[in-house]
Parts: C-alpha cells; structure tokens; sequence
C-alpha cells in the first residue's frame, strides 16, 4: 500500500524511525550504504579517447586518413623517404577532432560550474538534534524539518504540521499553493495533486511549518520517476548535423569517383599506376574540404561565446544553429512567460469604482489593501534594500501592493496590532484577523467571494457580484475582504462568532503577470515566422487571458485543455496542431505529444520550461531550454541550453544567433566548394588534355588549410546579414545548399578553374612572357598554384557579404582582414623562399609572372562585384 494511504504510526515502522529523535549517524550511513545518495542516475560520461574515436568516424574524415595511409604507402614504395604529404593530412584530422573536444568539454564546464551555484541543503532530525545536511547525503527514514520558504529535497510523509502550505507548480504545474494535512488520509489511490499528506522533492514551503518522514529519494522520488523517462528518448540528428553529414557524403563520392576516373584515364594513357595512384590522392584531398569542419566548429563556438553574454548556456555545440531553423517556441507559462509571483492587477470597491493599479491608487482602494495586508501571515524581509516577501503567494501580492504603493506592513500592525485570529484553513477557505482599532477593536475576514458572500450583509454586495464576473473573465484571481466593527475585544473567537454580519469592503483582483519582456519577444518571433505555443498546467480561462495579453493567440478557438487533447488521436492532433497556440492542464506527456506533433508537421521545435514537469519535452525537442534561476535540475539535465537569467525573451536572442551562425556556416561552404569543386575540374581537364597533374597533394593540402583555412576561420564571426530576422525559418529539410548557393558554387568554380588554367597554360606554353625564365611543367604548376591560392583568399570578401566590398567596412571584422593578408603573406612566403618552394615542389618566377598571377587572381572578385554590384541591401547595424 502507498504510504500516502498509510497513518504515521505505520510509517514510522516501516521505515524504522522516530519522528523526535530521527536516525542515528550509523543507521544514516548505513543506508547510504545500501540505497546510495540522494541524487538522479547520471548518464556514463564518454571517456577522452572514445570521443577521440568517434570524431574519426564522418565519412570525410575517413577519406582523408584512407588518403594518408596511400601516401605514406607511395612513399615508402618509392624508397623517396617524403613522409611529409601524409603527416600533414593526419595532423589536420587531429587538429579537427581536438578542436570539437576542447569546445565540448568548455560547455561542460560551464553547466558545471552552474550546477554547483545551486547545490541544496536540508535540515533533519538525527540523533535527537536538529542541524543542517546536504540534500545529497538524506536517506528513508530522514525527518525533515519543514519551514516557510525551505525546498523540498525528497518525497516524504507530513507527520505534523501547522498551516502548512506547499507550492508544487515544479512538479505539477499548478501555480497555487496546497494546503498540507497530515492527517487526511484518501481512501483510494489519488492522483499527485490530491496527496494532501504528502510532499514532493522539487517544491517549495510558501507557509507554516511541520516535520515529515522521507519516503523516497533520488529516482524514486516522483521527480525521479519523470526524470527516468528522459533517458527512454533517444538522441536525434540536428537539422545541422544531417545537412553537414550529407554534405559530407556527397563531395567525398564525387571525390573517389573523380579519382577512379582520373585513375583510369591515367591507364588508358599508358601511365606508371603508382604515378596514378599519387594524382588519385590529390584529387581526393581536392575535393575533400579539411578545414569545415574546424570552421563550422568556431562559428558555433563564437555563437556559444555570444550567447553566454546574453546569459544563455550551451550544452551541445548544434543547439545554436538548429535554434536559427526553429520555427515553433512550446513554452510552459508559469516562471517562464510570467512571472511567477502573484500581482494585485485591479482593487474594487464600490459602485463602478474599479481601480487598475498599474494605472495609480487612490486611497479607497489603499484602504482595502491596508486592512487586507493585515489579515496576512507572509513575512517581510529587507535583502540589500531589495523587498522580499515570503509566504503565500496571493497574501504576498496584496502586501507588495501596500509595500509598493502605501506603508509597509510593520507600520500597520504598529498601528493596529493583532490580538486575536481564526487561520486559514480548506474546508472555511476564508481567515480573520482581530485588531486594536483606535478604542474599539475590527475583525477582518478575507478569502474567496463565492464563499464569503453568504457572510456579507451590509455593502454593495450585487455590484461586487457584477465585478467579481469581470474579474474572472479577464483570469483574475479574486479576493474578498470584509469587516465587523466591535465595541469591546470579542470575547468568542470562532467562525460562528466573527464570520457572519460583515460589511464588504472590496474585491482585489490579482493574476501572476507576464514577464515585462515576453510580448515583445512573441511580437519578435511572430515576425521571424515563428509561432509561440503556450504550454501550461493552469487553467484555460488563466492561460488564455495571458495568451491574448502577450499575443500568443487571438480567439477562444485556440486554446484546448488536457482532457480535450487526451481524447483527441494523434491524426486528430496533428489535424489541428497548426491551429491551436494554448494547451491547459497538460500532464508530462501530453506535451511530448505536443512537441511531437509539431515535429510530424516539420517542424524544427524549442521547447522552454522550468519545471520537472517540462523535462521530457524538454528531451523530446529539437532544442531544449531549461532556466537557470528557477529552473529543476531534472529539467537542466534535458535541455541543450540554459538561459541563465530565465527570460523567455534570450531565446528569441538566441534564435537569432542561431540563423546568423546558419548564414555564416553557407557563407563557409560557398568559400570553402569554390575552390574545392574546382581543383577537381582542373586537374580532371589537364589530365584529359594531356597536361599531366597540374597540382600535388600538398599544395592543394597548402590551398585548403592556409589560403582557405585561415580567412575562414574569421568568417564565422562576421555580422550577420540586414534583416536576417525578418527572413522566415529555415525548413527543417531544405537543402544547404538552397536559395541558390549552389549557383553562386558553381560559378565561382567556373571562374577559379578558368584562371588558374589559364596561368598554368601560361607558364608551360608561353616563351615569350620571360627571358630568365623558361616555360617549363615546374613553372605552371607554380603559376597555378599561386593563382588558386591568392584568388580563393580574395574570394572570402565576396563571400563575406551580399553587397559590394566598397559597401562594407572592413572594421565589422578587423580579424578576417588580418587572417587573409596573413594567408597571403605565407603563400607569396613559400613560393619564394627555397627551402619551401622545394619543400612545396614549387620554383622561382619571374616578375611578369607575378604580374599575371595576380591580375588573374584578381579576375573572380571583379566579375563577383560586376553581378552584385546593383543588388545589395542597406546595412543593418548588429543586434545580434
């Protein structure tokens, strides 16, 4: 049987405890012994060489250690002793797979470092003394010892209490406080809300004070229980992850198909097969980009880096870019698109006199707030001049309003102090306070009206009825505040005796208001194409009235309930997915159902939450944003991202970056294919033509880590183009390559194979351009070499931008500047200096030689600036 269903005689036998002396310190370690911490199984972290190994696993990468094993193979055959072509290609796959490592292991470190800042205490009984204990190291058997405002850090079975009330919205949803009862004991199994003498780890004491015998801890507790459906949902490819795996896939065939082509070109032609087998690894390290990897790697690690300033967390490199194709946001509204903390909104009281208070206060409506902050048992503290108010949310409220607005709540009891009370309980739902009134003495009696209206028999109390209505249509929450005046100190304080004949004061109207900055990021993100769902475990009237605030929805039509969706199929639900933008009293997997849905659809989902509740879908998305301040540990542990200052409106930030790292990783493949794609054309037509190889491995190695390398190492941080949030998301299945990427490829390989076959005619056939020095198969292959090089690195300010070069100023990103003229500087550098030149297989030019190098290196941006010159949009200073 459940312990919910048990006395707490029986409970204290089962776990062998005392609830006033609690466990001795043997019978605590022993049962960490044997049950071990209190804390959530944690997935085996993989070790540093198994990582190592997996980021040899792409396919491109496979193809570049299978070329390195074929040159040192060649070198070795031919007894030339020139390991250095091979070397170079394994220290480039190193060099990518420490890179992904370190960046992995700096976005552990970071979540860390976070986990830490939100280690918990608790305080038990054991050995007969009270004292403090890490939350880890509690077992069955513990007695907490429950006060206002202490988290709760396991589940476990009230064995007394005293107006105890438990805020459970982490684990249920339900922002309102339950009141606790030690004694109740339901009859039948009852669902988590209703087990009214238990408590949760992951909530919170707003009120009262108690004591309970933990029952559960770790993944038993009901936190525990959701946290364990986390590890049931298997990780899924990113949008990015699949483009650049298939990516990948595809130059790296059209790689072996080039080079089995060229390799049977070379046998018909009667060529050494070992000679073959040389010019076959050049063209595979041609068409294979090694330094995209490396660049899409930084561009995201920039995006990490950008994204910590605006106070988000990245757990996996991806989540970034699949962020910037997002186009559906679930969001569970409490904490994350409201507040979380109770708000007076409107103060009734009389006739149509309705006060909004965020418009002002007039002294009626401070008159009812003052004698309702009275009737009141929340505690005022002042934390570096920072008002902090404990206790039950909806008297928090109504005495922040006073604090706010009026005298503190010190100076009213000072002046009317308490001398009598009848507290709150569930079956009443109302209280009453009696104080000193001058020479006579006033008991005033707050809680809901429906049940106070029976008590009320002076006041405009068919009015209040009118406006009560209001109240509710607009999701208020509605208080009712009445009063007796007495002559002389009751001498009878019970309900019978005080809670009858009272006059109504006023009405308070309050609601947990929304995050001031949510309706601006929902009008972002609309704008953006991306449609915000609200996901919540209030209720429909609640949910939809701060839906239509923030502009989550429109009509009525749009919002549905949990039992309405759970009756629904998911045909049915995907039906109308698209047209529904606020789900009420969900369950954990009712929002799985919800996200996924959207996923069917196609679309790319975040999802944003706080709460265990939230952790699953938090899982199942695509991209996953737990809060850092109020936010569990389950629903941390699920997320890709946490947002540090829990605002909804960093992940909108975020969604921008993330299109802004997509932009730069499209500009990274236009400049990284040009020059790949077209290495293979030129030496695939020199070969047909009979030029032989017009390059080695090591000098396309040379064009591809240092003349593409280092400029696009600065891509990535290049602003971000105008208007890219006015664009709409990108589909999760576009191609990459889409909006005509693949043209621009094409042309720019077109223009590069041109030029550079041009200088390596130039230097092989032309006499008449030097009288030093004669064309020669040597000259060409360094004439092309320099051509390709210097025209791939002036590729990257035509890539840079969609307008003219003129148009943009180099200072937006001084370190792409200074990484071309750098590659530059060491190309010029070893075509010039012997010992590299022999190292590179390259030899000395003449003057007029370089002239024509660099004019025809010139050749691409001149025509790119030609086409574009007419095009380009104004600039749009960085948000972003």
């Amino acid at each position: 049987m459940a312990d919910y269903r048990k006395n707490i005689e029986e409970v204290e036998e089962e776990f062998a405890t005392n609830i006033q002396s609690g466990l001795t310190e043997t019978e605590v370690n022993e049962r960490l012994k044997n049950n071990g911490k209190n804390k959530f199984d944690e997935p085996p972290k993989e070790s540093l060489v198994k990582k190592f190994l997996v980021s040899f696993s792409d396919f491109t990468t496979l193809v570049l250690i299978v070329a390195a094993i074929i040159s040192l193979y060649t070198a070795i055959a031919t007894d030339h002793g020139d390991y250095f072509e091979a070397f170079l290609i394994i220290a480039i796959v190193i060099i990518n797979a420490v890179l992904a490592i370190v960046q992995e292991g700096n976005a552990e470190k970071a979540l860390a470092a976070l986990e830490d800042m939100n280690k918990q205490t608790a305080k038990v009984i054991r050995d007969e003394r009270t004292i403090d204990v890490d939350a880890e190291d509690l077992v069955v058997g513990d007695i907490l010892v429950l006060e206002s405002g202490a988290m709760i850090a396991a589940d476990a079975r009230i064995a007394e209490g005293s107006q105890l009330r438990v805020e459970e919205s982490a684990l249920t949803g339900e922002s309102e406080p339950v009141e606790k009862d030690p004694d109740f004991i339901p009859e039948d199994e009852a669902p988590l809300g209703d087990r009214l003498n238990m408590i949760f780890k992951g909530s919170t004491i707003v009120n009262g004070r108690g004591k309970a015998i933990i029952t559960a801890v770790g993944m038993q507790t009901e936190m525990g229980k959701i946290a364990g459906l986390l590890n049931d949902d298997h990780n899924q490819k990113t949008p990015l992850q699949k483009r650049l795996n298939q990516l990948g896939k595809r130059i790296s065939l059209i790689a072996l198909a080039a080079a089995a082509f060229v390799f049977f070109i070379g046998y018909l032609q009667g060529e050494p097969l070992l000679e073959m087998f040389i010019t076959a690894i050049s063209l595979a390290v041609a068409a294979v980009p090694e330094t995209l990897a490396v660049i899409v790697t930084l561009t995201l690690a920039y995006g990490v880096q950008k994204m910590a300033k605006k106070n988000a967390i990245i757990r996996k490199l991806p989540a970034v870019e699949t962020l910037g194709s997002a186009n559906v946001i679930c969001s569970d509204k409490t904490g994350t698109l409201t507040q979380n903390k109770m708000r007076v909104r409107r103060v009734w009281t009389h006739g149509d006199s309705v006060v909004d208070t965020e418009e002002g206060m007039t002294d009626e409506a401070m008159e009812v707030l003052s004698v309702a902050a009275l009737c009141s048992d929340v505690l005022v503290e002042n934390d570096d001049n920072e008002l902090v108010i404990k206790g039950n949310p909806t008297e928090a409220a109504i005495v922040r309003a006073v604090e706010e607005n009026y005298h503190t709540k010190a100076e009213l009891e000072e002046k009317h102090p308490r001398v009598g009370e009848i507290p709150f309980d569930s079956e009443r739902k109302m209280m009453t306070t009696i104080h000193k009134w001058g020479k006579k003495y006033l008991s005033i009696t707050k809680g809901a009206f429906d049940v106070l209206l029976p008590k009320f028999h002076y006041g405009d109390v068919d009015q209040a009825a009118i406006v009560n209505d209001r109240f509710g249509k607009k999701a208020l929450r509605v208080i009712a505040v009445g009063y007796h005046l007495h002559d002389e100190m009751p001498t009878e304080i019970t309900s019978e005796a005080l809670e009858k004949n009272l006059t109504l004061m006023g009405l308070i109207g309050m609601i947990d208001p929304p995050r001031p900055e949510s309706k601006g990021a929902i009008k972002r993100a609309k704008k953006a194409g991306i449609k915000t769902v609200m996901i919540t475990g209030d209720h429909v009237v609640t949910a939809g009235a701060i839906a239509k605030e923030l502009g989550i929805m429109k009509s009525r039509k749009e919002a549905i309930s949990g039992a309405e969706l759970q009756k629904m199929s998911d045909d049915e639900l995907d039906g109308r997915v698209k047209d529904l933008s606020v789900y009420a009293r969900v369950t954990p997997e009712d929002k799985i159902r919800i996200v996924q849905s959207w996923q069917r659809s196609g679309a790319v989902v975040a999802m944003t939450g706080d709460g265990v509740n939230d952790a699953p879908a938090l899982k199942a998305s695509d991209v996953g944003c737990a809060m850092g301040i109020a936010g569990t540990d389950v629903a941390k542990s699920a997320a890709d991202m946490i947002l540090t200052d829990d605002n909804f409106a960093t992940i909108v930030d975020a969604v921008a970056r993330g299109r802004s790292v997509y932009q730069g990783i499209r500009k990274a493949i236009n400049f990284l294919l040009s020059c790949n794609i077209s290495e293979i054309f030129i030496v695939l037509i020199a070969m047909l033509l009979g030029w032989g190889a017009p390059f080695t491995a090591v000098q396309l190695l040379f064009v591809n880590v240092v003349a593409d390398g280092l400029p696009g190492f600065a891509l990535g941080r290049e602003p971000a183009e105008a208007g890219i949030m006015d664009e709409p998301p990108i589909p999760r299945n576009e191609s990459i390559f889409a909006r005509g990427l693949w043209q621009k490829i094409g042309l720019n390989a077109l223009m590069f194979t041109v030029v550079a076959l041009a200088a390596f005619y130039i230097g092989a056939f032309v006499p008449s351009i030097s009288y030093f020095v004669q064309p020669s198969f040597e000259v060409a292959q360094t004439c092309a070499f320099l051509v390709l090089a210097f025209s791939s690195i002036l590729h990257v300010f035509n890539v840079r931008s969609s307008r003219s070069i003129f148009r943009v100023n180099l200072s937006t990103n001084k370190s792409l500047a200074q990484m071309a003229w750098l590659a530059i500087g060491i190309t010029a550098a070893i075509a010039i200096i012997p010992q590299t030149q022999e190292l590179f297989s390259l030899v000395s030019i003449s003057f007029n030689h370089w002239i024509i190098v660099v004019l025809l290196s010139f050749v691409p941006i001149i025509i790119n600036e030609i086409i574009k010159f007419h095009k380009a949009p104004e600039v749009d200073p960085e948000e972003i």
